[in-house]
Parts: C-alpha cells; sequence; structure tokens
C-alpha cells in the first residue's frame, strides 16, 4: 500500500511541476506568435522534416513530427499509466473504479452533446471539450495547497486517467482517415511479434521499443493516427518483474556483506566492492517492473519536453478575434463545453448514479468538492488543442477554437479555485 501511494505522489508532484511549466511555456508561444517574430514562430513548424529507410520516406512539417511522434510517446506513458491503475492502481478496485468511472463519463457526455447540440453542422469537434489537461489540472490542486486533502487528489488523478482513455478511444475511432489495407497488415505483424515477446516472457525494454519504432511508421501510413502506436505497445509492455522482491533482498544483503568485507583503507574501492556494487545494480535492474520501469522513465521526458515542446508549437496563436467571430458558433460550443458540461457531466452523473444506489460517493469527499473538482477538470489546453488539430483543418478556425479553449480553461481554474477555497473557508469555521 505504501509502495502504490509513493507511485501516485511521485506522479502528482511531476504533474504539478510540467503543469506550471506549461502555464509558463504557453505564455511565451503566445507572446512571441503575437510579436515581430510571429513569421519565424509560424514558419518553423512548418518546416518540412524527413526519414528515410532504405527506399521508403516519411516527410513531415516538423509540427506533425511533435503531434504525431513525440505525442505518441506521450501517449505511451499515459497507457503505461492506465495499465498500472487497472492492474494494481486506484482502479484495479471496481468498487473504487466505480465513482471516478461514473464522473469521467459525465465529464466526457455533457460536454460532447453541449459542442454537437451547438454545431450539429460541425460535429466532428465533439472530442474537443471531452479532455482533461492532467498535468495544469493536478498544478492548481497543489497550488491550493493544505486546502485541497488526498482524496480529492486521487479523485481527479482517477477521473483524468479515465478521461486519457477516453481520448484515446475518440482519437482511434473518429479521427482516422481512410485505412490502407497493406500498411494496416503490416502493422498487425509487427504488433504479432509485440505480443510473442510478451508471451515468451521477454522483459528487455529495447526489443519491444525497436519494434514499437516500425509498429509507429506502419500505423502512421495507415491513416489512424499514429499515437495509437503507443496505445498499443503500453498494453504489450510485461507487468512481471524478473526477480522478485524476496531473492532481491537476499542477493542485495550478500552483495552488500561482501562490499563491507572488503573494505580496506584505501581511498577508492576495490575490483571486490566495484564488482559487489554491480551486482546490486543487476539485482536492481532485474526486481523492476518493466511496464513501471518504463512509465517512471518516460514520465519526467513527457512532462518536461515533450508536453511543453507540444504547448510551445501549438499554443502560439495570433489574437484575432474577428476569427472568434467567424466561428463563433464553434467556439461557444468548445468554451461551454469545458466550463459548463465538464462541472456539470460530473456533478450530475455521480449524485445521479448514488441516488440510484448504483455507485457509492467516497466519504471523505463531499458535493461541493465534487463540483469544485469538476471546473478544474474543465481546464482542457493540451488534449483540447491536441484533439481541435486533428478535428479541422483550416487554421482561422483553429486559432479561433484555441482562444475559446484557452478562455474556458482560465475560468474554469479561476472558479474551481475559489470554490475549494470557500469550501476550505467554511471547515474551517465549522470545526
Amino acid at each position: 500500500m505504501v509502495k502504490k501511494y509513493r507511485v501516485i505522489d511521485n506522479f502528482i508532484s511531476k504533474e504539478a511541476l510540467s503543469g506550471i511549466l506549461l502555464l509558463f511555456v504557453t505564455l511565451f508561444a503566445i507572446i512571441v506568435a503575437n510579436s515581430n517574430f510571429g513569421d519565424f514562430y509560424f514558419n518553423l513548424w512548418d518546416k518540412p522534416l524527413g526519414v528515410a529507410i532504405g527506399d521508403f520516406i516519411i516527410s513531415m512539417p516538423l509540427r506533425l513530427w511533435i503531434n504525431d511522434g513525440l505525442m505518441a510517446l506521450f501517449f505511451l506513458m499515459v497507457s503505461l499509466e492506465i495499465k498500472r491503475e487497472l492492474l494494481i492502481g486506484e482502479l484495479a478496485s471496481v468498487s473504487r473504479a466505480m465513482f471516478p468511472f461514473v464522473a469521467s463519463l459525465g465529464g466526457m457526455i455533457v460536454p460532447a452533446s453541449i459542442y454537437i447540440a451547438l454545431n450539429p453542422d460541425n460535429f466532428i469537434g465533439f472530442g474537443i471539450p471531452m479532455g482533461t489537461d492532467t498535468a495544469f489540472a493536478i498544478a492548481m490542486l497543489i497550488l491550493l495547497g493544505k486546502r485541497v486533502n488526498t482524496a480529492l487528489k486521487l479523485f481527479l488523478v482517477a477521473l483524468a486517467v479515465i478521461d486519457d482513455l477516453g481520448a484515446i478511444i475518440v482519437v482511434a475511432t473518429v479521427y482516422t482517415s481512410e485505412l490502407k489495407l497493406e500498411y494496416f497488415l503490416h502493422a498487425a505483424f509487427v504488433y504479432g511479434l509485440i505480443w510473442l515477446l510478451n508471451y515468451f516472457d521477454v522483459k528487455k525494454l529495447s526489443f519491444y521499443l525497436f519494434l514499437g519504432i516500425f509498429l509507429w511508421i506502419f500505423i502512421h501510413e495507415t491513416g489512424v493516427h499514429a499515437t495509437i502506436a503507443g496505445v498499443l505497445l503500453a498494453f504489450a509492455i510485461p507487468i512481471s518483474s524478473r526477480m522478485n522482491e524476496k531473492k532481491f533482498i537476499e542477493k542485495t544483503k550478500a552483495d552488500l556483506e561482501e562490499f563491507e568485507r572488503c573494505m580496506d583503507d584505501k581511498p577508492i574501492l576495490n575490483h571486490r566492492q566495484i564488482n559487489a556494487l554491480e551486482g546490486i545494480a543487476y539485482g536492481y535492474d532485474r526486481v523492476q517492473n518493466p511496464l513501471v520501469r518504463l512509465e517512471h522513465d518516460l514520465h519526467g521526458f513527457s512532462a518536461f519536453f515533450i508536453m511543453p515542446i507540444f504547448a510551445f508549437s501549438n499554443a502560439g496563436v495570433l489574437l484575432n478575434f474577428s476569427t472568434v467571430w467567424t466561428n463563433w458558433m464553434i467556439v461557444l460550443g468548445v468554451a461551454l463545453g469545458l466550463l459548463v458540461g465538464k462541472p456539470l457531466g460530473i456533478f450530475g452523473f455521480t449524485y445521479a448514479a448514488t441516488k440510484l444506489n448504483i455507485i457509492k460517493k467516497p466519504k471523505n469527499i463531499s458535493w461541493f468538492e465534487i463540483i469544485s473538482v469538476g471546473f478544474i477538470a474543465g481546464i482542457g489546453f493540451t488534449m483540447s488543442i491536441f484533439i481541435a488539430n486533428l478535428a479541422f483543418i483550416d487554421e482561422d478556425t483553429i486559432s479561433a477554437i484555441k482562444i475559446g479553449i484557452f478562455t474556458a480553461s482560465f475560468m474554469a481554474t479561476v472558479i474551481g479555485m475559489i470554490l475549494i477555497s470557500i469550501n476550505y473557508k467554511f471547515k474551517i469555521s465549522k470545526a
């Protein structure tokens, strides 16, 4: 239990720091986009880059290498996180998982419904207000400090994980162009090889990642969004380690005893001590769960490199409000979906399901706190921008949507933080 909560605490702290970094990167991107460097900024992301393997060439603008390539690693990390939560985390127990599951369901269905109701002719954008930016949302809760209890943070993490799963399903099923059967068969063959590694209990991550590169290439060519390669790879990564904990403890004790026996007065380590340390390192490598190890390695890279790069390349928007007026109903659908649909869906679905005895509300979370977190979950930001780029092609439309996303996310943040602060003051005065 202690180990599980240590993993969650590590996850929350990294996401919080990443969220704060994303805020500064976003503001910087908007400033640059509207400065004298604006033309350079926009032209930079349209520069073509290509990779050749024999006669096979993939050439894309730099922005697509980020959105399709780096984001595939992000989705790999997210899917590893989902798999861990489903197997050993907060979602492993059906009874514990049901409340955030119903909340997430409401937090996706209601925003999408609001958008579709306002934009029946442009319904393809319904996925935009469905997403929650986990890093931003958690960062806001962390900034509130002791005003947010641990149970509420865990609820938001579980909610965000299920939201991510929903986003993955939407990307895979809705935002996919015409399938190319030849490359689909190639991708299926490579994925079969990856599962063979799993079947034969291969724990070496490099084998999975090597085949994962080819899986990404073939999926990219099929017409399915390339980030799905990261999702598929994650679910094939083994969960069991090469050495159990008991054997690791025994081996480490023996190596430490050997290290102590070989101590001398010299200022440098002798060969036997170095061998003992190598033995500890060998055990350390083998006792680690491949899934958690890869998630841990990718988490920092994703939080402090991939997402800031994605934000910087995609968040820059010309503050031309005439485009907002031209695309008014789309912008309104996205903004209301995030600002109204998220809290309404999260609270409404959980409250109704609780009254119908389908689920049970956690005792240490109040309904007022659930509404408050509902607003925090309305911070769509990076996930909403990502889906907007898939749903629409016209740059003016995307720019207008981004302004709507920023506005709604900012307002949702302010309202959510105010409500949580009010709730905390009420608790203090009542105590």
